[in-house]
């Protein structure tokens, strides 16, 4: 049976159309979620994309965390069941949900980025990397102005030490990141957010390269049962 992967929009997203095609080149099937609908539609996963929710006229994804359609995926993604990735501002909201700890602010630069950007993966662990190998490197693109992402020294170190820094921008963090990381999951794996965008590299026709793809075919093969969240989050 082929996974239903739904892609919230909310108002102001520009990126749910190209995290719909990422999903399709994946082999899943892409169920468009509206951010005012309260039902999931019995979808296998999540994707919450990037761009500007409600205009980011508070605080980047502070509005959009109280949208309908994050009533039943709150609950669903705290639980470990349900795998979601939040990309740019999706993982603002996951932030601004609770779901991830820290906060994305102003980049250092007070300047938008917008560039092709290295990353390492640091964990293979995650329902969202489990296709990729710890410390192995990929291309996708960097596009936001509020892309620094920023906890206490005491989260910091907790996610390191378990495991839960995903992705980190090699060479250093051009949005001024905290220790470099560009993207962090849950406790249980299942809840990615990342400020880079993979679903702008998954065809060499329209990326930097194919290397985002591996977030999409990782979700199918953690839902398939062939890749645990959590096996090993080591890097």
């Amino acid at each position: 049976m082929t996974a239903r992967v739904g892609v919230v929009t909310f108002p102001g997203s520009l990126d749910d159309r190209d995290a719909v095609r990422a999903v399709r080149i994946a082999g899943a099937e892409p169920v468009p979620l509206w951010h005012a609908d309260a039902d999931l539609k019995g979808v296998d996963a999540v994707v919450l994309p990037g761009g500007f929710s409600y205009g980011d006229y508070l605080r980047c994804g502070a509005i959009a965390r109280f949208a309908p359609v994050m009533g039943e995926l709150v609950p669903a993604a705290r639980s470990g069941a349900l795998p979601v990735l939040g990309i740019c501002n999706g993982f603002q909201v996951l932030c601004e949900s609770h779901l991830l700890p820290g906060a994305l602010t102003r980049n250092r630069s007070l300047h938008f980025i917008n560039r092709e950007q290295r990353l390492r993966v640091e964990s293979a662990g995650t329902a969202w990397t489990g296709r990729y190998t710890a410390g192995e490197e990929i291309t996708v693109v960097l596009k936001s102005g509020e892309g620094r992402y920023t906890a206490d020294a005491a989260t910091l170190d907790e996610l390191e030490r378990s495991g839960r820094v995903v992705v980190r921008y090699t060479g250093g963090a051009p949005n001024g990141s905290d220790r470099d990381i560009a993207g962090i999951a849950n406790e249980h794996g299942n809840v990615v957010g990342l400020m880079p965008h993979p679903e702008h590299a998954v065809e060499a026709l329209t990326g930097p390269s194919e290397d985002g793809l591996g977030f999409f075919t990782s979700v199918l093969a953690h839902l398939a049962g062939t890749v645990p969240a959590g096996a090993d989050r080591s890097g």
